[in-house]
């Protein structure tokens, strides 16, 4: 392209003030990305895309106004400027909203120590297709595999690039390789479905197409004959593969902005023990690859490690500037937006304490019970923790699994789900969740 982000994200920023805004910050973003889809051996569909966005907030005095364009000629920048800056002149007063204080800037960062980006170049489509193929051969290779649903493959490139008129002007750049395969075993009303993938910033840590498509094919065989488990109270374990839900639930409970609407059932325990003492869940933001990683937020304010619990007593809320000032406590630098959307409290990388005990240790504990490995739908009550998931994975007796289940709900509170979880090892160490298997105890069952 023509023009640097950097001299786009300038040029907003300039017409803004033209137009008559007190202050702005702007975002630029440019990416291409492709993506292959497989069917039956023959390519179903292959998309390419690439392009340039831009995103512009202005001020008003404490009114606000969000605009977006993926148009950069400079009329079309001016013209977002006096469109955003008419639209916060009718926007309601927010106490709240501003940029960050100059001093509250990051001042350096070191990008290249994330590696956020990989330098290989883009990858031919052919070679996509290639890897999609075998997958999907992978998969069907498997016996008791009737089809592949889907096998796909993709890549992406983007650049990101944010400033502001308090002084700060930063970005960096992000890529991404992708692999995934759906198996179907069985026939009729007796198939069963079940999917393998990986997700990496470089392509030389993406797990091969064969393993891929060979441990769809697997699962998906696995659950053939699945059956309700008895309905009653059981523990539970939940699977690698899904226990980060868990502790999403949790990442939600102690976002700012549920905590400043009052809309959390953890609304009242900052400083209180909600994990069993030894567990914590720490956030860090500069793990080397990790999809969560970022040197600053999307206010510019320096991204750092943090405990979010420490040794099961929470430490804090997740903040941007806004919710922040709102509770009268300072950010913790976790703001994100999009092109046309305002900051808003999230969390980076995160990792959940493991044990020393495998996820076999834990089937041996729990006796008869649940192993959850798929979880559909959700039905969660923000303000008390009441906690209702449909899920499928296989009963367990006698520390041993006996057969698959499916049509069943789990029911708990989350808030008691918490203070009795107990973990395995078995996280994968490049997610940004770092999650292993998790037991609990005592949750409602309703199968047979």
């Amino acid at each position: 392209m023509s023009q640097s982000l950097e001299h786009l994200t300038q040029a907003l920023l300039d017409a803004a003030q033209k137009a008559g805004a007190d202050a702005a910050d702007a975002m630029a973003v440019d990416g291409r990305s492709i993506s292959i889809d497989v069917r039956a051996g023959q390519l179903e569909q292959a998309e390419r895309a690439e392009g340039t966005d831009l995103g512009l907030r202005v001020f008003v005095g404490q009114r606000q106004a969000m605009v977006s364009s993926s148009d950069i000629r400079p009329e079309t920048m001016m013209a977002m400027a006096e469109r955003a800056v008419a639209m916060a002149r009718e926007a309601p007063e927010d106490p709240y909203i501003g940029l960050a204080d100059p001093d509250q800037l990051v001042r350096d960062w070191d990008v290249a120590a994330l590696e956020l980006a990989d330098p290989a170049p883009e990858p031919d489509p052919a070679e996509l297709e290639d890897q999609a193929r075998a997958a999907e051969a992978a998969a069907l290779a498997v016996k008791g595999v009737s089809q592949v649903q889907s096998a796909s493959t993709g890549y992406s490139s983007r650049r990101v690039h944010l400033a502001a008129t308090n002084g700060f002007s930063g970005g960096y750049a992000r890529t991404d390789r992708s692999l995934y395969a759906v198996a179907i075993a069985g026939e009729g009303s007796a198939m069963e479905r079940d999917h393998d993938g990986d997700s990496r910033i470089f392509q030389a840590d993406l797990r091969g197409a064969q393993e891929i498509g060979q441990t769809a094919g697997e699962r998906a065989v696995a659950m053939l004959g699945a059956k309700k488990p008895p309905t009653g109270a059981y523990p539970v374990l939940f699977d690698e593969r899904i226990s980060s839900s868990l502790v999403g639930h949790l990442l939600g409970a102690v976002n700012g902005a549920a905590i400043a609407r009052g809309a959390s059932f953890l609304r009242e325990d900052l400083g209180n023990r909600i994990l069993p003492e030894g567990l914590s869940i720490i956030e860090d933001p500069h793990r080397p690859r990790a999809t969560g990683s970022r040197p600053f937020d999307a206010e510019g304010l320096p991204t750092r490690k943090r405990a979010v619990v420490e040794n099961g007593v929470l430490m804090g809320w997740t903040l941007d500037l806004a919710n922040a000032r709102k509770l009268g406590m300072e950010s913790t630098a976790n703001a994100a937006r999009g092109i046309g959307s305002a900051p808003s409290p999230s969390t980076w990388n995160v990792a959940l304490t493991q044990s020393d005990k495998s996820r076999a240790d834990l089937l041996a504990e729990m006796g008869t019970g649940l192993l959850v490995t798929s979880l559909i739908g959700s039905t969660i009550n923000p303000n008390t923790g009441d906690y209702s998931r449909g899920a499928s994975g296989f009963w367990v007796e006698n520390g041993q699994i006996t057969y698959p289940v499916n049509e069943c709900t789990i029911a708990g509170n989350l808030r008691e789900m918490f203070a009795g979880m107990q973990t395995a090892n078995d996280a994968r160490p490049w997610l940004s969740r770092v999650v292993p298997s998790i037991l609990i105890e005592g949750l409602t069952l309703a199968g047979s």
